[in-house]
């Protein structure tokens, strides 16, 4: 049977529906998953390489600051509409799972028009426009943070369920903390690795508060790893060194996580889940024109969980980082609580979860396959 999963723009939509469709193909392989997303997004570089089909649609998000440009929306809302059409004439869809961006506007408003049920999957504290704009029709709605439940239409909170973010998951068996430290190059005098990352892309603020906070010297026994993004290595790939290794990307990351005992990172809802899954202790920068100041929000329910400190980028100094880094690697206790607060909000498991009410649902639902 065929499931449409619809949801990019960004890695941060596009990844969690992969996760979600792979979990679900492994618990029903009867499921064919089928992706729709957008030409202008990550999805176009992605999607190819999985081994899932898919179709990339001509959308465009609602520039509200430019309301003239919205031709281009309104135009390519029209064409994929006929795509979507073929495609559901071809093999009609028992579910649509959507994970937000104006990658999924073009499909969902598509699933409720032709009745076609459907569910949405939001990673943030703070719903963004899509879900809360279909929310209220939506089968169910799967949180990545309990918090974002205040931020959907009153209908729909009832059918709202607190899954976490899907992501996969750490192995079972941890590898050895000293063994990854090896892995990277660190000799015995280190025993304290800050990882430090923007994302796939980097983040220039990020970076610099990083390169100013080396440029001080280290602490004795404190190593980093660093991934620069790939359009800022050329730029710090100097201070790379004995305690300093630095990468314009960080794959796999999770041999990062491995051996990490503080994250500097930003606050998009996906780093927050991977680091919470791992019980890493977090200092969150978040970035300051994320949609709906979202990232904000993120770093601001982690800290009142006690799993992390945030700092807005206006405030931020290599000194700050300095100091925080320093109280962290000084004090085991603290870095304990901050590790157990982090893990009590980790899910590993909400891809199996989410996988798990889908089987439910496909199994309720009339639709031919």
């Amino acid at each position: 049977m065929r499931v449409l999963f619809t949801g990019g723009g960004t890695g941060g939509h596009l990844y969690p529906a992969l996760a979600i469709a792979r979990a679900l193909v492994r618990l029903r392989p009867d499921v064919r998953p089928h992706f729709v997303g957008a030409t202008r997004g990550i999805e176009r570089v992605i999607l190819p390489d999985t081994e899932f089909p898919h179709t990339l649609l001509d959308l465009h998000p609602v520039y509200r600051s430019a309301p003239w440009r919205n031709w281009r929306t309104m135009a390519g809302l029209v064409q994929g509409w006929r795509r979507l059409a073929a495609l559901e004439q071809d093999a009609p869809a028992r579910l649509v799972v959507a994970t937000g961006g104006y990658a999924a506007s073009g499909a969902l408003a598509f699933a409720a028009a032709h009745r076609i049920p459907y569910v949405l999957q939001e990673q943030n504290s703070f719903p963004g426009k899509t879900v809360a704009l279909f929310a209220r029709w939506a089968r169910e709605v799967y949180l990545g943070f309990p918090e974002a439940a205040g931020g959907l239409p009153p209908a729909a909170r009832a059918r709202a369920i607190d899954t976490g973010n899907p992501i996969e998951p750490p192995p079972a068996v941890r590898p050895d903390r000293e063994m990854q430290r090896t892995v990277w190059g660190f000799d015995a005098s280190v025993r304290f690795v800050v990882l430090a990352f923007g994302g796939s892309q980097g983040s220039a603020a990020l970076n610099g508060l990083v390169d100013g906070w080396i440029a001080h010297g280290l602490p004795p026994g404190v190593g980093v790893i660093w991934g620069t993004g790939r359009d800022h290595f050329q730029r710090h790939a100097a201070r790379a060194g004995r305690h300093v290794v630095v990468h314009p990307y960080l794959a796999p990351i999770a041999e990062a996580y491995a051996c990490a005992d503080l994250a500097i990172a930003r606050a998009g809802a996906m780093t927050t889940a991977e680091l919470c899954a791992w019980g890493i202790p977090m200092f969150l920068v978040p970035l300051p024109t994320a949609a709906a100041d979202h990232q904000t929000a993120n770093a601001r329910a982690l800290a009142e969980a006690g799993a992390a400190r945030w700092i807005a980028q206006r405030e931020a100094t290599p000194a700050h980082l300095a100091a925080v880094v320093a109280e962290v690697a000084r004090d085991a206790a603290l870095r304990e609580r901050w590790g157990m607060a982090a893990a009590q909000r980790g899910r590993p498991d909400a891809s199996a979860r989410i996988a798990e009410r889908l089987s439910v649902l496909l199994d309720a639902t009339g639709r031919s396959a």
